[in-house]
């Protein structure tokens, strides 16, 4: 009998200029396929992949948006509610990279969160196909870019030859289990934390200590 459970589905917003290959991207993920001659997204598109990590099958709700300044209105309303942050640049063009801090605080504000950490954000630079003497932003400058701003994955790709986009996409996901199970651990200390300041009545003492023992050795079993 199948089970009738439902994948667990994840949010996945991919930002960056025009023209770094967003849409590329997430065609080569979703169907295998590249088309190097296709047009810029206008608005915001969407695709739909399942991916298996660690026998867990999670649904990729992928979102791609126009980069483009005259987009702004149409993609900001959809980053709420996002889970998982894919900035993308390519690693031929210089200036796609400097507007990574652009993006960055751009979904920030517009996702409402409250702290950088509270979502995965994974740095892509797209284009790894090119010839060493076109690439404009070598990989160390990916990382430390990432280093100074406290996000811990970061990969290059090729969404022509096909080249780390899987891998992008599972390195996301990990990710955000990470942040999912610390949030739990964090979750269940808050729960079990005992507030010490709160004044206890008579009668309340009483009852904490029936049974044998002063109030104060309760606190030391807590």
């Amino acid at each position: 009998m199948r089970s009738t459970t439902k994948n667990p589905l994840l949010k996945v917003v991919i930002l960056g200029d025009g023209g770094v290959g967003k849409s590329c991207l997430m065609n080569r993920f979703v169907s295998n396929q590249f088309d190097e001659h296709s047009f810029h997204t206008i608005g915001v598109e969407f695709l739909n992949k399942d991916l298996d990590i660690e026998g867990q099958t999670y649904t990729l709700q992928i979102w791609d948006t126009a980069g483009q300044e005259r987009f702004k209105t149409l993609r900001t309303p959809f980053y709420r509610g996002s889970d998982i942050c894919m900035l993308t640049y390519a690693i031929d063009d210089k200036m796609s990279f400097k507007n990574l801090e652009m993006w960055r605080k751009e979904f920030a504000y517009y996702a409402d969160l409250k702290e950088s950490n509270q979502i995965p954000f994974i740095v892509v630079g797209n284009k790894s196909d090119v010839s060493s003497e076109a690439r404009e932003v070598s990989q160390l400058e990916m990382e430390t870019w990432c280093n100074e701003n406290s996000i811990t994955s970061c990969i290059e790709t090729s969404a022509k030859s096909a080249s780390n986009v899987e891998e992008a996409f599972k390195m996301a996901v990990q990710h955000w289990l990470r942040l999912e199970s610390r949030a739990d651990i964090n979750e269940t200390h808050v729960n079990d934390t005992v507030d010490l300041s709160k004044k206890i009545g008579d009668s309340n003492r009483m009852s904490c200590c029936v049974g044998g023992g002063a109030a104060g050795d309760d606190d030391t079993n807590n």
